[in-house]
């Protein structure tokens, strides 16, 4: 009997060490954001709102960058790189399983017609760079880490190598679903002339959170819906303006030059046009981003050996410069969670989405989808897709289907005029309700991989 209950006793306290472990990571960083929430609050005011804009600027251009310089670098090669092959394919799979999700949100919820692709958008595409950043700092910076005395390096290096997939797909998927729905625009008169109806373009702290000064990279084709603009490379024809088919034939007859362009922008196949107009209009140059760019410059110099060895290391030729890059690294989870604190500060925005479509969109993204992620971890690591015993990389893994969407969606909402006050309201919806959710699911995640994978 004694035996039993020394047995019991020692399972309780196992259980209450892995709950603390789990718990006191996220408390720290909510630590870290009540002060940027209570110094944002309109009541309170005690830091404008453009100060939070020049720390998003300097988080997004200078600390960010350096961190995932700093510490993916040293961690990658040629031998991680393949064995870390399932890091962006589980982001691929989570975005896929949550766009499956979205459409299921759809269509039980009903949301208004034009915020339909909006649904499927905000449940597919999660948060995979800052948060579980902050998450994994806050982990690897406990006392008794519970992933190893390599935790902090191998975490950011794991987290960073999956940002340039989700970057990729905001400026290419994402853009294009995001584009302005036809119900913007309104028929003037009886030729088929379309005007856009101006948008509320104003912009919440969260949308400088994540991609500053957006508004200067607004292009001609930002907020121009995709039928609109089929053929608006062709001479004679605008973005608010279809041809008159039978003008077009007068012309043709003629044989104006600008016609001839005409027809062969009508004639051409419907999916060769989508595919050429598509190609024209992708901003590749917005991928090109200092997070980005910082990613692709650690893998160039891990894996070549000689710039691996004047770069990193205790005695490499350039280590002030990469010590110096690492203090400044040190801001970035400070700030990140201040800059998120602020954006909480402000409140949620008006929404025409509804709120069954928000409870929808949330238990999905928060609840159901980390079920399903534990499946997919779980599947792969029995068909031996996983790095043998390295559950902080399954922990990763398992972060990517847990957080809340990716506040880079409210950037695209902007840059694209499409759901602004919606992509607002809803993003500071589910922060809120993933301190709770976060906290479940880290638990169950700390228990299940110490106990059981």
């Amino acid at each position: 009997m004694e035996a039993f209950l020394a047995s019991v006793q020692k399972n309780i306290k196992s259980e209450g060490e892995e709950v603390e472990s789990a718990i006191l990571p996220l408390l720290k960083l909510i630590a870290l954001a009540l002060p940027g929430l209570i110094l944002a609050h309109p009541k309170v005011q005690l830091v404008p709102k453009a100060t939070f804009k020049l720390l998003s600027k300097l988080v997004f251009a200078l600390f960010l960058p350096c961190l995932i310089f700093t510490q993916l670098g040293p961690s990658i090669s040629l031998e991680n790189i393949v064995r870390w092959w399932f890091i962006p394919v589980n982001v691929i799979i989570s975005t896929a399983i949550g766009c499956i999700l979205g459409c299921l949100v759809a269509f039980i919820c009903r949301p208004p017609r034009e915020f339909v692709r909006f649904t499927i958008i905000m449940t597919a595409f999660g948060n995979t760079g800052n948060i579980p950043l902050a998450v994994v700092a806050s982990v690897c910076h406990s006392s008794d880490a519970p992933f190893g005395p390599e935790c902090y390096g191998n975490g950011i290096a794991y987290v960073s190598f999956s940002q340039w997939v989700s970057v990729i797909l905001v400026y290419t998927l994402v853009y294009h679903m995001m584009k302005p729905p036809l119900e913007q625009y309104e028929i003037v008169d009886e030729e088929i002339e379309i005007e856009l109806v101006p948008a509320d373009l104003s912009k919440p702290l969260l949308v400088e959170a994540e991609l500053p000064g957006i508004e200067e990279k607004e292009t001609e084709h930002s907020k121009t819906p995709f039928i609109p603009s089929l053929c608006n490379s062709v001479s004679g024809i605008s973005q608010t303006n279809f041809p008159d088919l039978e003008a077009i034939e007068e012309g043709r007859e003629e044989g104006g030059e600008s016609s001839s362009k005409s027809i062969r922008c009508l004639a051409e196949p419907r999916v060769a046009r989508k595919i050429r107009v598509v190609a024209e209009q992708t901003p590749i140059h917005h991928i090109l981003q200092p997070p980005t760019v910082a990613s692709f410059l650690a893998i160039v110099i891990g894996v070549i050996p000689a710039l691996r060895h004047m770069v990193y290391g205790a005695h490499a030729p350039l280590e002030v410069i990469t010590d110096s890059l690492g203090t400044m690294a040190d801001a970035t989870v400070p700030s990140v969670m201040l800059i998120l604190g602020g954006m909480l500060g402000e409140g949620p925005n008006e929404s025409k989405l509804g709120i069954r479509t928000t409870i929808g969109i949330i238990v999905a993204r928060l609840l159901v989808l980390p079920v399903i992620g534990i499946g997919v971890v779980y599947l792969a690591d029995k068909w031996n897709f996983l790095i043998a015993g390295d559950r902080l990389y399954q922990f990763v893994l398992l972060l990517q289907y847990t957080t809340p969407s990716a506040i880079l969606l409210g950037v695209i909402a902007s840059l694209r005029g499409y759901a602004v006050k919606e992509a607002s309201a809803l993003l500071f919806w589910q922060h809120v309700c993933a301190v709770l959710s976060l906290s479940i699911y880290i638990i169950v995640y700390f228990k299940l991989l110490f106990s059981y994978i």
